[in-house]
């Protein structure tokens, strides 16, 4: 599934293309995905982009009048701009297109229809059954070592699942917690209640640290994620541990034939990677 580096990648890829340009219309080519397609979607024909941002993993576009258009890549999903010369007949998993009066179109396909499509009023989007329960973005002051101290306080599930919890921070996925905590040498088993204050203002920033290293990457690719332009993220090819089990972590002393070197447990049905010696 797109995390937070990769959905945030596609929201600048759009944002250049989309920006100040008007929609000529909206063909959607199946009733729903994940759920059915707004009834009135079509109306927004003739609206022009105002803004393009991320709010957790969702992408959300806002329109000049006064609706935003919302969507969610699910598992498999992607959006892909089209210029003119780019364009052909739809895809067997192309589900909804956006075309622009300039002639370039935005697809949105997803092979598993897990994603989804919704529109709102601007004005309340943030009571938007979508939103209203998040917690702070990673990148923002209210995501500070003394908010996080006060979450984690009675929490005696493991960190790593804490972390990964949207009311709690959104957009800390599988991949880039176990990437942040292996940063902050912070065992993923630990007991959140038990992450010392030093330990939480050290994951703070290896979590915002990971997060925008993800993002200059453009993400990373894991099945059907590409950029809008088609490209491939490459953040996978920096990871440290993840993905790397029986492999030496980074900066590596061990005789991995008697340590097993990186380790993969599971953790909330995902998998967790680790360093059992870096890590406690």
């Amino acid at each position: 599934m797109p995390e937070l580096p990769e959905v945030e990648t596609v929201c600048r890829g759009l944002a250049k293309s989309m920006t100040g340009e008007k929609l000529a219309s909206v063909e959607t080519l199946r009733h729903n995905l994940r759920i059915p397609f707004p009834a009135d979607l079509k109306t927004i024909a003739g609206a022009t982009v105002k803004n393009i941002s991320r709010r957790a993993k969702y992408i959300r576009i806002e329109l000049d009048n006064k609706k935003t258009l919302i969507i969610h890549l699910g598992m498999s999903g992607r959006l892909v701009i089209q210029k003119k010369s780019e364009q052909g007949d739809p895809e067997k998993h192309d589900h909804m297109i956006l075309n622009l009066k300039n002639g370039t179109r935005i697809v949105f396909n997803d092979a598993r229809r897990f994603g989804m499509v919704d529109l709102a009023n601007t004005s309340e989007l943030e009571q938007h059954k979508f939103f209203s329960h998040l917690g702070p973005e990673p990148f923002d002051k209210k995501f500070s070592a003394k908010y996080l101290a006060e979450k984690l306080r009675n929490k005696k599930i493991a960190i790593k699942l804490a972390i990964m919890d949207q009311e709690l921070v959104v957009g800390v996925g599988n991949i880039y917690a176990s990437e942040a905590l292996f940063r902050a040498g912070i065992d993923p088993q630990r007991a959140a209640h038990k992450i010392r204050p030093d330990e939480i203002s050290e994951l703070i920033a290896s979590i915002r640290a990971v997060l925008k290293q993800a993002i200059k990457a453009g993400g990373s690719s894991l099945r059907d994620y590409v950029q809008t332009d088609g490209e491939l993220g490459y953040f996978q090819d920096k990871w440290a541990v993840y993905g790397k089990h029986h492999q030496p972590c980074k900066s590596c002393i061990c005789d991995i034939d008697k340590t097993g070197g990186i380790q993969k447990i599971t953790q909330g049905a995902r998998s967790t990677f680790y360093c059992p010696r870096k890590q406690n």
